[in-house]
């Protein structure tokens, strides 16, 4: 008879299981994208929030500082590397979509607005933050900040996105210049690179020629001007592949849907090999996919970019809400102290982008009015681009020493807690402040009511309408504004929510206007709307004048 030895012993217990960081990972993001979209339409449509001030909250509560859970530090000695890589995907997909999805030739239709706009700014921007820098932390040298600073030039993709995405954005920003804040920051997110490169040729380099000469060749021919092109040449041939393989009947649409990430990761995988600017080209190779607008045609009605964006978003900032070094906001030694770096932040978001705007919005056909362009430099936010941008400065430093024995040194030891602060700051100031930002526009409130048979969380899918800028559309809502804008001879009515998103069948619309006197009839009001949208209004509709 066989007898079981220890070793076999059937009522031992089974080893205990070790909880892994990647195991709490995983379980954090999900739990919070499950427990924010059952709670979406109360965020997004009573607080006017969104993911990216939520998730970065939950990220610090969770973080070593507060419950001690969630510590992304703790992971791997190459922390900064990690960090750098994560925010490089997040970056990638979005300024992919964000290439793809405006109108079709929306960047040389708008190249003169955005090049006043992006250049100028961001010059402007980084000389002023540094200068500042250096002020209020004298330990730093001015070129040591010219470092910092580059890491604050750009605006944030993923945040704009993001917040200008919102419902309240969609009612009350203009179509014109959303896409212009959109197109803007995905392309001075790529254009950071030579910013930055200039400050550390400065600081590794033992000669100033040498230190311009490797900005002029690698850091824009190279890098920006070559890596542009090669994103645009990757975007053109994909989408001529596509047609055909469309035409020919090899393409499903599931596969077009696909793309979005894999040309994003082909796209920044083939440019990095190389040493180009795998961000600006990731945002060339997604415009010129959609030049034609083929590709928009073929996925207008697919919600997947939308789930992707949210779920990496998520993941994203609640990284950053973990990887924020709070127990590094305060080195007396290098100065780094609280208050200086509250100081900082209200001078940042103060004055990085808005003097400049408001002298250049004259020349800017999309900016009407100085507060428009108020809201445009105020809305630069500092994000996921800031902490890949001082991850790879970090790279291009050596180790620092302690206590800090040379410049360098006191560069790499103050420089992400400073511009982590900046980024926590910004979080805060422009996830939460687009429900309070007025435009000053003349409004007059109109009533309408949408009945369908779709569920409420797709009226969220993130996308932009290929309309002419002339046309202000926006989702579907409890109150549509009507914008008056007066001429010399007559007032335009331009209606700026238009459904057409939802199967016409489902449309109930119930309107109040006037337009050179109120309407006499139902017909006569349907002729009116169908003449100023631009949309034939269905005979399903139910129209009730009042």
């Amino acid at each position: 008879m066989f007898v079981p030895s220890d070793r076999f012993d059937v009522h031992r217990k089974p080893p205990r299981q070790q909880t892994t960081s990647t195991s709490v990972a995983y379980t954090l993001v999900g739990g919070f994208v499950v427990v924010y979209n059952l709670l979406s339409l109360v965020v997004k449509e009573r607080l006017y929030m969104n993911e990216v001030a939520l998730g970065t909250g939950f990220g610090v509560l969770l973080g070593p500082h507060v419950l001690g859970i969630f510590d992304p530090r703790s992971w791997t000695h190459v922390t900064d590397t990690l960090t750098r890589e994560i925010m490089r995907i997040v970056l990638a997909t979005g300024l992919f979509a964000i290439g793809v999805e405006l109108p079709k030739r929306y960047m040389a239709d708008h190249a003169r607005s955005l090049l006043i706009m992006v250049v100028p700014t961001m010059a402007f921007g980084w000389f002023v933050s540094a200068a500042f820098i250096h002020l209020l932390f004298p330990k730093l040298d001015f070129v040591s900040s010219l470092v910092i600073s580059a890491c604050l030039t750009p605006t944030d993709p993923i945040i704009s996105a993001a917040v200008i995405g919102g419902r309240f954005a969609v009612k009350n920003v203009p179509l014109s210049i959303r896409h212009l804040l959109v197109a803007e920051s995905a392309s001075n997110d790529g254009l950071a690179y030579p910013f930055l490169s200039i400050s550390i040729y400065l600081t590794t380099e033992a000669s100033r020629a040498t230190a311009f000469e490797k900005w002029v060749v690698i850091g824009w021919i190279y890098q920006v001007i070559l890596g542009t092109v090669l994103g645009a040449v990757i975007g053109y041939i994909f989408s001529r592949l596509l047609k055909l393989a469309h035409r020919k009947g090899f393409l499903d649409r599931e596969s077009y849907i696909a793309q979005y990430v894999a040309l994003a990761l082909f796209t920044v995988g083939a440019t990095k090999s190389l040493g180009n600017d795998d961000l600006l080209a990731a945002f060339a190779a997604g415009s010129a996919i959609s030049w034609d607008g083929h590709f928009n045609t073929q996925t207008e009605d697919d919600a997947f970019s939308s789930i992707l964006d949210l779920v990496l978003n998520c993941a994203c900032f609640i990284y950053i809400g973990a990887w924020l070094p709070f127990d590094k906001f305060n080195i007396p030694e290098l100065g780094v102290t609280p208050w200086r770096l509250v100081l900082l932040m209200l001078v940042i978001l103060a004055l990085r982008r808005i003097p400049s705007l408001l002298v250049l919005f004259k020349f800017l056909p999309e900016v009407s009015n100085w507060r428009e362009a108020l809201f445009c430099g105020h809305f630069g936010p500092i994000g996921v681009g800031a902490v890949f941008i001082s991850t790879l400065a970090q790279s291009h430093l050596e180790a620092p020493r302690d206590p800090p024995s040379s410049q360098q040194d006191v560069l790499a030891t103050a420089l992400q807690p400073i511009v982590s602060f900046i980024v926590l700051g910004s979080i805060l100031t422009h996830g939460l402040s687009i429900p309070f930002f007025s435009m000053g526009r003349r409004t007059l409130t109109i009533s309408r009511s949408l009945v369908t048979d779709h569920p409420d969380w797709l009226q969220w899918a993130r996308r932009m309408p290929s309309h002419d800028d002339a046309e202000r559309i926006a989702t579907p809502s409890a109150n549509a504004t009507v914008v008056i804008e007066e001429s010399q001879r007559k007032k335009v009515l331009r209606i700026e929510q238009v459904c057409t998103d939802f199967s016409p069948s489902y449309l109930v619309l119930s309107e109040s206007f006037h337009l050179k006197g109120p309407p006499s009839s139902t017909r006569q009001s349907t002729v009116v709307i169908e003449e100023h949208i631009g949309v034939a209004v269905p005979e399903q509709a139910v129209l009730r004048d009042s």
